[in-house]
C-alpha cells in the first residue's frame, strides 16, 4: 500500500498542477497521510530551482495548517480515535510523543517538524495533551520550515547528485538534529553545573 503511495507522489510530482498537489499532500502529511512532502518537494526543486524558496514556503505554510488539524483533532476528538490509533504502528510513537512532550513541551514540537519522526503522531498529541496553541504554531513554523526550506535549498543548489546523496543520509540527518536539540535541552535545563 504505502510503495503505491509513493510512487503516486512521485508522478504528482511532474504533473502541471504539482503545485497544488505538493500543498495538498504537505496538509494532509501533517495530520493523516503517510507520505512525507518531501518526495514532492525535492525532485520539484530540483527541476525548478528558480521556484526553491516558493515551493518550500508553500509546504511549510500547508505543513503547519495541517498540523492545525491534527491539533484539532487530538483536542476535540482524541477520544474517539484513540481506539484505531491503538491498532496502528502509530500508537508506540503517539506514546513517546506524549513522554516527550511531558519533558520537553515547545522543543518536541520543533524536533518532530524538523525530523523524520511523524509529525501528524506530534500534532495529534499537542491536541490531546492541550499544549498552548500559539507556542504549537511557532514551533512548527519554525522545525517545518527549517526542514523544508533546507531540502529545497540544497537540491536546487546542489542537483542531481546532492539529491541521491541527501536520500541516502536523511535519516541519519534528522536524527543528528534531534540528538543536538536533546541535548541542548539537556544542557538548557540542567545546565553545566
Amino acid at each position: 500500500m504505502f510503495k503505491k503511495l509513493y510512487v503516486q507522489t512521485l508522478l504528482w510530482a511532474r504533473h502541471k498542477h504539482a503545485e497544488k498537489y505538493l500543498c495538498a499532500l504537505s496538509f494532509a502529511e501533517s495530520s493523516f497521510f503517510p507520505i512525507p512532502p518531501d518526495v514532492m518537494l525535492a525532485p520539484m526543486a530540483l527541476a525548478m530551482p528558480d521556484k526553491a524558496f516558493k515551493l518550500a514556503l508553500f509546504t511549510t505554510i500547508f505543513s503547519v495548517l495541517g498540523g492545525m488539524l491534527g491539533y484539532a483533532i487530538g483536542f476535540f476528538l482524541f477520544d474517539s480515535i484513540s481506539p484505531w490509533l491503538q491498532e496502528t504502528h502509530y500508537w508506540g510513537k503517539y506514546l513517546m510523543a506524549e513522554n516527550w512532550f511531558k519533558e520537553w513541551g515547545f522543543w518536541a514540537i520543533f524536533v518532530a517538524g524538523f525530523s523524520p519522526i511523524p509529525y501528524k503522531v506530534f500534532t495529534l498529541a499537542a491536541g490531546a495533551l492541550q499544549m498552548l496553541f500559539l507556542p504549537f504554531i511557532l514551533a512548527s513554523l519554525v522545525g517545518r520550515g527549517a526542514r523544508f526550506f533546507l531540502v529545497s535549498f540544497l537540491l536546487a543548489a546542489g542537483g542531481e547528485k546532492l539529491e541521491s546523496r541527501l536520500r541516502q543520509y536523511m535519516d541519519v540527518l534528522g536524527w543528528v538534529t534531534v540528538a543536538l536539540v536533546v541535548m541542548g535541552g539537556l544542557i538548557y535545563k540542567y545546565g553545566f553545573s
